[in-house]
């Protein structure tokens, strides 16, 4: 019953913002999910602006991490690339998100706002510019007029470095490793190594999900599935299972990998839908970060200056678990073994789980 025809932005805002772009010496762009099938306009505006491109966690993999102008997610399951660009930027363009108080973008930014839903537009505070129409229309009829500032900053080449200066960071927590578990980014270097392009990633809540959007590195067209504001614990799963079904139904999506993420409580929450998945012959992979405990609670609990209560869990081996309902089930001990058990689980026919133990404190 609705029109699918594209909103067009006033030519008026359009030139508006082409102005505020052009006064601005470290311009960043933040996107949200709703502009995941625009993708192509956005990187090609931020390439012509010489901006960085902050994604919400929701979008996470909306701009490969390789690009050259990709700067991770924002907010407190992001990147500190994308925390120091938000800090240091004078003009934020803000296309399809919410500006959730999860993603953190800064109020006191001049902003321009584009979203084909005038109720979106300046909905939890005001921004400078609130322009109504389609993102991909914005792009296209802002992109080839677009003139940066005569003093703009080369923000690429500080995006570089950071990147650099971030990976060797990660590389060096691997050294936190007391015999206690095997560290978070351990596991997502790996992952993100071994995931193809295209893999699409149900992801649950908790540590585990912070850590997945801190550390794994997107690449291709992969794509993420969350919960709302990461608010249902034991989603990962479940959510795999949609998008499972969901590529069997759809031909562009058909052969794409299906991986789910969740620590041992998110799992713990709906364990027999793996006997759902063995029934079917669902292709997931899970990556289950087994600490014995809710991680996440405990360190709130301890933020808040309160003694950690009942937290702890009594688990069985998920890895036997597996196996136990005609699935794949593997369990693994030392990170030296992540790669290969990881590699095999993504290639077996049917559903696959990885149990990780892991060290609390290490994310």
């Amino acid at each position: 019953r609705l029109s699918r025809a594209p909103v067009a932005p006033a030519q008026s805002e359009i030139d508006d913002a082409l102005k505020m772009m052009r006064e601005a010496n470290r311009p960043i762009i933040v996107v949200g999910h709703g502009a995941f099938v625009v993708r192509d306009q956005i990187i090609a505006l931020a390439e012509e602006l010489g901006a960085p491109i902050l994604t919400t966690f929701k979008a996470k993999g909306l701009v490969p991490d390789a690009h050259p102008n990709a700067a991770g997610v924002m907010g407190r399951s992001g990147t500190p690339i994308a925390s120091w660009f938000a800090n240091e930027c004078d003009l934020i363009i803000a296309l399809g998100t919410s500006f959730s108080n999860h993603t953190g973008i800064n109020r006191g930014k001049p902003t321009i706002q584009v979203d084909h839903d005038r109720m979106q537009l300046g909905k939890f505070h005001a921004v400078s510019l609130p322009i109504w129409g389609d993102i991909g229309a914005f792009c296209t009829m802002a992109g080839g007029s677009v003139k940066r500032h005569p003093d703009a900053a080369d923000q690429l080449s500080d995006l570089t470095e950071r990147w650099r200066m971030w990976r060797e960071e990660k590389k060096r927590r691997l050294a936190e490793e007391h015999g206690l578990g095997i560290h978070s980014f351990a596991i997502f270097d790996v992952l993100g190594k071994l995931a193809p392009d295209d893999a699409i990633f149900a992801v649950d809540v908790g540590n585990n999900t912070y850590s997945f959007g801190r550390y794994l590195e997107t690449k291709g067209t992969q794509r993420v599935l969350m919960s709302g504001y990461l608010g249902s614990i034991g989603f990962g799963f479940p959510g795999a299972m949609g998008a499972w079904a969901a590529t069997q139904d759809i031909e562009a999506l058909k052969g794409r990998k299906v991986i789910s993420i969740s620590g041992d409580g998110g799992f713990g929450q709906y364990p027999m839908d793996f006997t759902t998945a063995v029934k079917y012959g669902m292709n997931i992979t899970h990556i289950l970060l087994h600490n014995g405990e809710l991680g996440k609670i405990s360190k709130e609990q301890r933020a808040g200056e309160w003694p950690v209560w009942e937290t702890d869990l009594r688990n069985p081996s998920f890895a036997a678990f597996a196996r136990l309902c005609g699935g794949h089930g593997d369990r693994v001990t030392e990170t030296g073994a992540l790669e290969s058990a990881i590699q095999e689980a993504l290639v077996v026919d049917g559903p696959a789980l990885v149990e990780i133990m892991t060290d609390a404190e290490l994310v």
